[in-house]
């Protein structure tokens, strides 16, 4: 009985490492079509009927805003492995104070989560988050987890990747973002249906200013490694 039931998790295990890895491989190269949390939004109450989801390879999309999300959600996404082990630190002894899990997502975390996964707050989800971050990592370049990122996020209500968001709010192409136009759509991630890009709210003006000086700050944005 035990013997059967082994096997049959075993298959089940190797099934899902089969499927998911094919998928991640497949992902490399195919654009993302729809993610799980675009249909959780498209069934909720109240949420737009209407998909606003508009694929463009990276070189379509202002370098402005790549650099933006950079400054804004994770600061040493060239350099890391996918994961910022002083930011989980510092939420997990968040979490140990506040009894809830939160925080510390790098933009390959987010990437993860975003196309592979649903939004809910769970240790089932961050276990599989980090088996997708760690996949995503080892298959694909740093400039495609970038690609897929910007063209899967949630940037206003209904509104998802770059270019919907570029046309939603500053009715132009994505490759044509300002500094400015590409600060504002990264500083209304962290709550993407609450806050607006254009026009802004005090708090969002600030957010823009701070994130146009750590650009300031970072430089020039090369994906390329010393080793490539």
């Amino acid at each position: 009985m035990f013997k059967k039931i082994f096997k049959f998790l075993a298959k089940c295990l190797l099934w899902f490492i089969i499927s998911t890895v094919g998928v991640v491989v497949l992902y490399k190269w195919m654009p993302v079509p729809i993610t799980p949390l675009m249909v959780i939004r498209y069934f909720e109450k109240d949420s737009p009927k209407l998909l606003n989801h508009d694929w463009e390879p990276i070189e379509n999309i202002s370098k402005n805003l790549q650099l933006a999300v950079i400054c804004s959600e994770d600061q040493i996404f060239l350099s890391h492995n996918g994961f910022d082990l002083k930011a989980i630190e510092k939420a997990y002894e968040n979490n140990k104070k506040g009894k809830r899990i939160k925080g510390g997502s790098t933009i390959s975390q987010q990437t993860a989560k975003n196309v592979f996964l649903w939004p809910e707050r769970s240790w089932l989800r961050k276990g599989l988050e980090t088996y997708f971050t760690f996949l995503i990592e080892l298959v694909w370049s740093k400039e495609r987890i970038m690609e897929v990122y910007l063209n899967s996020i949630e940037m206003g209500n209904g509104v998802y990747g770059a270019e919907a968001a570029a046309q939603y709010w500053f009715k132009k192409p994505a490759l044509k973002l300002s500094k400015l136009e590409a600060s504002a759509i990264a500083a209304i991630l962290p709550n993407p249906r609450k806050y607006k890009a254009n026009p802004v709210t005090n708090y969002i003006a600030s957010r823009k200013s701070w994130i146009i000086k750590q650009m300031n700050f970072y430089g020039p944005l090369n994906y390329k490694t010393e080793d490539e």
